[in-house]
């Protein structure tokens, strides 16, 4: 739960250059997101799912501290952020409680992310495990070892 400083909100186009200053600080924890040209690549994915309603965000005043997207189409949760100084607030949690509310409850929703040995996997692996994500099978996505989690809701 978040306390009242908090917003947690559809993200909208005037949020644009918060989301990607947020993510320039975190983005060595995205494979895919190396390149400057890759970093114009993603922030025409956020302006698009922005569009879709598939935007989620928590600001801090007019700063944007978290960061998700997500997709009723491919039923994930596409790509989660949260800015290192707001870390164990809530902020994750509430985007991924938020975006699960908003899923129809026959439908699974799956996220990738870091394997079992990977630093990087220790808290988001955790995290979704407490929402019930269970461990699914190992892939390769943007030449980087990762792991598939489901969350089943059917």
């Amino acid at each position: 739960m978040l306390n009242e400083k908090y917003l947690l909100c559809y993200a909208e186009m005037h949020d644009i250059d918060s989301w990607i200053k947020m993510i320039e600080i975190v983005r060595d924890n995205f494979p895919g997101l190396e390149t400057t040209e890759k970093m114009d690549g993603y922030r025409e994915t956020v302006i698009k799912n922005i569009k879709r309603k598939t935007a989620l965000c928590v600001k801090y005043g007019n700063e944007i501290v978290g960061a998700m997207i997500f997709s009723y189409h491919s039923q994930c949760l596409s790509c989660m952020a949260v800015h290192p100084n707001y870390r164990r607030k809530g902020i994750a949690s509430a985007m991924i409680e938020k975006m699960i509310s908003l899923f129809p409850d026959n439908i699974d929703i799956s996220v990738t992310t870091f394997r079992k040995n990977d630093i990087k996997g220790i808290a988001p692996r955790a995290l979704y495990k407490k929402y019930g994500f269970e461990e699914s099978e190992l892939v390769i996505e943007l030449e980087y070892p990762e792991q598939k989690f489901i969350l089943h809701r059917r």
